[in-house]
């Protein structure tokens, strides 16, 4: 259980390729940047075997620039 003061501004997330990666069956799980889509994919293939692995795609900004991928 985590206590203490909760944050006062949303993350922004950096420039370059998400991919969200969780244990099977969970909801949440833990965001992973490539610089690349090259890169991004490599990741996602490397995961996907073990973990549950969402595509999100590529952020500039902070801002989503590419559709998200099932």
């Amino acid at each position: 259980m985590r206590t203490g003061r909760p944050r006062e501004r949303a993350i922004t997330l950096m420039d370059g390729f998400y991919i969200e990666i969780s244990n099977k069956g969970e909801s949440k799980g833990l965001k992973i940047r490539s610089e690349t889509r090259a890169a991004m994919e490599l990741s996602a293939k490397q995961y996907q075997k073990y973990k549950d692995v969402t595509i999100l795609g590529e952020y500039k900004g902070g801002v989503r620039v590419s559709e998200k991928v099932a």
